[in-house]
């Protein structure tokens, strides 16, 4: 039965994609290394860490690895003083109606606890939201299911008992991981992902409800019975 809807943040609740993007594209200039944007889609879905510690190696960078993460940190947050935080389209009615509809809800993401905290208050969410997870609170990251599965845990719910959505290929594969169903969100307003591992994939918020959540749940769940 379904109880939980459990969400990735960055690219399903806020639009930050773009301020990942481009600060890595200022700090990698500014060290003598031109990419293009499509140079970052590999990472969508992994943590600083592991990004910095890729493109560390690539371009031979001198600086340590938190001080990258620091500098794109306080790249990223200018722009979003500058822009605001932008809410994925219908996100927010979907959210509500979900709860609305009795159903447990929680994040699970690969940004800071901060970051979380701070995303959801600016969209408005926040009170919806039981539970929230960060990576840096767990031993691995996407694609290991630890962040879903501490996520199902706080919330008191088997995870078989969960449905996950997510936008990349390292989140679905976190769902899959887990045991839990999943729903890929593949937002039209971002490059294609790879997106095998999810069970359904839809392109808006506009069209899914509990309703529709619940009969994904059960076609997935009685087609591997």
């Amino acid at each position: 039965m379904l109880e939980a809807i459990i969400f990735d943040m960055d690219g399903v609740l806020v639009d930050s994609e773009y301020t990942y993007f481009q600060s890595k594209s200022q700090i990698l200039r500014e060290a003598g290394h031109e990419v293009e944007e499509s140079y970052h889609f590999q990472f969508m879905g992994t943590t600083g860490e592991y990004m910095w510690e890729q493109m560390k190696q690539e371009f031979s960078l001198p600086l340590s690895v938190p001080e990258y993460i620091q500098q794109m940190t306080d790249l990223r947050q200018a722009m979003i003083k500058r822009d605001g935080i932008k809410v994925i389209p219908h996100v927010q009615a979907f959210v509500k109606g979900l709860s609305e509809a009795g159903l447990k809800l929680a994040v699970a993401s690969s940004s800071s606890l901060a970051e979380i905290k701070v995303s959801l208050a600016e969209i408005g969410l926040s009170n919806y939201f039981s539970e929230v997870v960060s990576t840096e609170e767990v031993t691995h990251s996407k694609p290991a299911p630890d962040v879903y599965l501490a996520a199902a845990e706080r919330l008191g719910v088997n995870p078989e008992n969960c449905l996950g959505i997510e936008d990349t290929k390292n989140g679905t594969g976190a769902v899959r991981n887990a045991g839990m169903v999943c729903v890929g969100f593949a937002n039209p307003a971002f490059p294609k992902q790879d997106l095998a591992f999810a069970d359904t994939v839809v392109s808006t918020f506009s069209e899914l409800d509990a309703e529709s959540l619940v009969k994904i749940y059960q076609e997935v769940r009685k087609h591997h019975a």
